[in-house]
């Protein structure tokens, strides 16, 4: 169907006879059919190998087709009937220009896309044939951390379910916990899945590390934070020496996660603050005390710092969170929605933490790694520009960057990448992009993919809903998948409104209205 005419590093040129890819056009075989289209793969001979070249980019010169190529990889020739086997990506010999350049079949598109042995899920058809499988190599893609990048109303969610999903079915023994901030993901996991929220989360003031205290307890800025972290750090660490656990310990620092009583830090910093030798006046004192008196009686905070949450509970919290064992529910939802926006992040952050420090402390034991998905991930990795220095932040870059080393996995799930921490994306191994529609959103995906993918990137902006270019370590070559459709039950309930037949609806209203403001009042309890 044409010649190789310019051969260069990543990218070369190839001249179509558009006579040839007419004809072809017309074939039974959607891939041949599409050879040479934008965006579609083509091969030629090197030596005793087949490369296999991607379309980027197609001009009419004078009454040739030129179009622009990446080399994706090369495949064995089977000696007999010349079919392609054996496909891995990279490239050992480039093709001299004047090479004849032919379309891809079917049958070479199963050859280069099909999984081999190792343990993988299928999440979708190859684009453009209708059988072919797109697999996804799952230790590949969690030992290196993915991401999932997409703007609204692309499927996004349903994607990430969908992935989760055949996860969770190939490792039934798996433990993977979800940070879900908008109360979605619940209905897509009621039979596979623990189901938390601030009504059975149950999750220990006490877990918090000092930098966790400090963002709760602590209200002030500048020079007088610095005064009352101080004086908290000695009264919290007071506070957990009168436990009994503190004697089996020794010395204790203020990090350590031994349960104490906030009646006892109150009565603590009360004394404190009445001490003659103490070095500042009672202003630090008065407002740490106001802050924690404010929180132990605000209803909303209960999940977290009611007082029944004082014994010594920290291994059934793991043990229920991160699925130890998981009794055929690997993954857990934590629904975040329902937690008040001052403490959202920090609660994001004790949990991300935990599923560190395990991961480090368990170092010598049985190894059981855990996978951390995280939705919205912009708002709890923010980018240098919204930075706001919140440990939840600091946290999920330490996962991102050392992670992997302690079986830690990272799965951070967007609609707006150039918000996220330039240095947390560059980590993520696998790129799973949807259709993205900011033009600086497209351009920080680009800078964050390999090379050899850059021609499928170009095809972002114009993806349909459902479907999907995967770059990176889980997959054989940089592939566009459409997402297989998911059962009613297995969705999450992110469907949008539908104003047109929604506001044709009335009655009713007056007790919806009570119902909803008593729920308002009451603050969901």
């Amino acid at each position: 169907m044409g010649s190789v005419s310019a051969v260069g590093g990543a990218s070369s040129e190839i001249i179509l006879d558009p006579a040839a890819t007419n004809v072809l056009s017309t074939s039974a075989d959607p891939a041949v059919a599409a050879s040479g289209t934008m965006g579609s793969q083509v091969k030629m001979r090197s030596g005793q190998a087949w490369l296999i070249a991607n379309v980027r980019a197609l001009r009419l010169d004078g009454s040739k087709l030129v179009a622009q190529v990446d080399f994706l990889g090369e495949g064995d020739e089977e000696r007999l009937t010349g079919k392609l086997y054996n496909f891995r990506r990279g490239v050992t010999r480039y093709p001299t220009p004047g090479t004849p350049v032919f379309p891809i079949s079917t049958s070479d598109l199963k050859q280069i896309y099909s999984a081999d042995d190792r343990a993988h899920i299928e999440v979708g058809n190859v684009y453009p044939t209708r059988d072919i499988r797109g697999a996804l190599y799952v230790d590949a893609m969690l030992g290196k951390h993915f991401a999932l990048l997409g703007s609204t109303g692309t499927g996004k969610s349903t994607s990430a379910a969908l992935i989760l999903h055949r996860i969770c079915e190939l490792s039934p023994q798996g433990h993977i916990v979800m940070i879900d901030p908008h109360g979605e993901y619940s209905a897509a996991f009621k039979t596979n899945g623990a189901l938390f929220d601030v009504s059975n989360l149950a999750m220990p003031y006490w877990l918090m590390n000092f930098e966790e205290h400090c963002e709760v307890f602590v209200t002030t800025q500048g020079s007088d934070r610095q005064v009352d972290a101080d004086i908290l750090a000695k009264c919290v660490l007071m506070a957990k020496q009168k436990n009994r656990l503190a004697a089996e310990f020794g010395k204790l620092t203020v990090d350590a996660p031994i349960p104490y009583l906030l009646s006892d830090l109150t009565t603590i910093i009360q004394n404190e603050m009445g001490k003659m030798d103490k070095a500042t006046d009672t202003a630090p004192y008065l407002r740490l005390k106001s802050k924690i008196d404010e929180i132990k009686g605000d209803p909303r905070y209960a999940f977290m710092f009611s007082g029944m949450l004082v014994s010594d509970t920290m291994a059934s919290f793991i043990s229920r969170i991160f699925r130890l064992p998981s009794d055929g529910k690997p993954i857990s939802i934590i629904d975040v929605s329902g937690v008040p926006s001052e403490i959202t992040s920090v609660v994001v952050a004790v949990l991300s933490r935990m599923v560190f420090d395990h991961a480090i402390w368990s170092r010598g034991e049985a190894q059981r790694p855990i996978l951390l998905v995280c939705e919205e991930a912009h708002r709890y990795v923010p980018n240098e520009r919204n930075a706001d220095g919140s440990s939840v932040g600091r946290i999920l870059s330490r996962i991102a960057k050392e992670g992997r080393k302690y079986g830690v996995s990272l799965g951070l799930i967007t609609q707006r990448p150039s918000d996220l921490a330039e240095g947390v994306l560059s980590q993520c191994g696998t790129i799973i992009a949807m259709r993205l529609n900011n033009d600086r959103d497209q351009a920080f995906v680009r800078a964050a993919m390999p090379e050899g993918a850059r021609g499928f990137l170009d095809a972002i902006p114009a993806l349909r809903n459902r479907e999907c270019i995967m770059v990176g370590e889980g997959v054989a070559t940089p592939v566009r998948v459409t997402f297989d459709s998911l059962s009613e039950d297995k969705r999450p309930a992110s469907s949008d409104p539908v104003f047109s037949q929604l506001w044709r609806q009335t009655g009713g209203e007056d007790a919806s209205l009570e119902r909803t403001i008593r729920k308002w009042r009451s603050q969901g309890r």
